[in-house]
């Protein structure tokens, strides 16, 4: 694809992407915010149906919001549906994929250290991994689901492991973490296509036809929403992750990934926990403990070189000029950084450590072919600085 091309679409799509996520995530939170703050009705309201009640103030005016056990008498016009955030989230994001991903897999997906795949070979486990998630996750839903929620997420919680794991084993260390971020994503948005939309269109229904609504496919509605309520989280991390080497970048990246998917999902129920009533802040202290522990646990330590003495600094450039160059240029240079000027590349030099030799996360999928001795001439000049 042209570069060009592919930078305009990556700025329209990742605006649309960020923007209906936003959308989705607030309707997600506010809602389940609501349903656990609802307070117990008035005797007349709950003799209509109303199971609870919740005020809120926001944007200068009070609010009054009412949930009913299962629908009220007569059909409301209008109804508000919410599923278009969802569901433009998912389109974008996937189209995100394609073009920045699957029309580029020979650098940003595919890396032949990790696993020696041709471009066509990782896009299909790539997208064979979003659909299967769903498939796997859903089928977990329909039975052990049904018998215990915990069960559900410790089972969850292992198969995430496993797909962390292996999308490790098969593509690029960054393509790894959104490929793992793309699947949980997914799920969440099958949810509100397949399940927790036909809920509320067998609702609407059963409305107009006056007949006693089927709480069964409603209930499993609401466990689906809390689901994705706690993947939100875990699924915005893979999404920053591609700026912080040193976390898909390290050498356990997926036991990396699983660790923070748990921490946010946890800090998640905390805030759950807060609008039921409860302050739990033990949780937020487990969290922040377990933060400084995996923090310290990444920094990278010092690369032993097999070179001594003083390295000219023409060698390095020249390894810059070949490898990194091309990319760290112009005003298109990821995150500003250009290395084209003997000032520039001695003022990045600890950033060049870092993302070249301690973490190998550059170049991406390492595809101008960066060697190890390479690497350890770089090393080598920054430490006899």
């Amino acid at each position: 694809m042209d570069p060009y091309l592919r930078d305009v679409l990556d700025v329209l799509l990742r605006m649309l992407h960020v923007t209906a996520g936003i959308a989705w995530i607030g309707a997600s939170f506010y809602f389940v915010r609501l349903d656990l703050s609802l307070r117990a009705p008035k005797p007349l309201d709950a003799e209509k149906g109303i199971a609870g009640e919740f005020w809120g103030v926001h944007g200068g005016g009070l609010y009054h919001s009412q949930k009913y056990r299962l629908a009220p008498a007569e059909l409301p016009e209008p109804l508000h549906w919410f599923k278009w955030e969802a569901y433009t989230t998912w389109l974008s994001g996937f189209a995100l994929m394609v073009v920045l991903y699957y029309f580029d897999a020979g650098v940003r997906l595919v890396d032949p250290s990790v696993a020696d795949l041709s471009d066509w070979s990782a896009i299909a486990l790539s997208v064979g991994g979003l659909a299967l998630a769903w498939l796997v996750y859903d089928v977990l839903c329909r039975t052990i689901g049904q018998r215990s929620q915990l069960a559900l997420a410790i089972v969850g919680v292992a198969l995430a492991t496993l797909a962390a794991w292996s999308a490790s084993e098969l593509f690029a260390a960054r393509a790894a973490y959104l490929q793992v971020g793309a699947m949980l994503g997914t799920v969440m948005a099958a949810n509100v296509l397949f399940v927790i939309i036909p809920a509320h269109r067998k609702l609407v229904a059963a409305m107009a036809d006056r007949r006693e609504p089927d709480p069964v496919p409603l209930l499993e509605a609401k466990r689906r929403s809390v689901h994705n309520n706690y993947l939100t989280l875990p699924v915005l991390f893979t999404m920053l992750a591609g700026h912080f080497a040193f976390t898909f970048g390290a050498d356990e990246a997926w036991l990396v990934l699983v660790l923070i998917a748990v921490l946010t999902a946890g800090v998640r129920h905390f805030f759950n926990l807060w609008h039921t009533g409860r302050r739990a802040w033990w949780i937020l202290g487990a969290a922040a403990a377990a933060v400084a522990a995996l923090a310290l646990w990444l920094q990278p330590d010092e690369v032993a070189s097999t070179q001594t003495g003083s390295i000219p600094f023409a060698q390095v450039q020249a390894v810059i000029e070949e490898r990194c160059t091309a990319c760290h240029s112009g005003a298109s240079a990821p995150l500003g950084v250009r290395l084209e000027t003997d000032a520039e590349i001695t003022a990045g030099a600890d950033d060049i450590e870092r993302q070249a030799v301690q973490t190998r996360a550059m170049p991406p999928g390492n595809s101008t072919g960066m060697t190890e001795d390479e690497r350890e001439l770089i090393s080598a000049w920054i430490a006899s600085r």
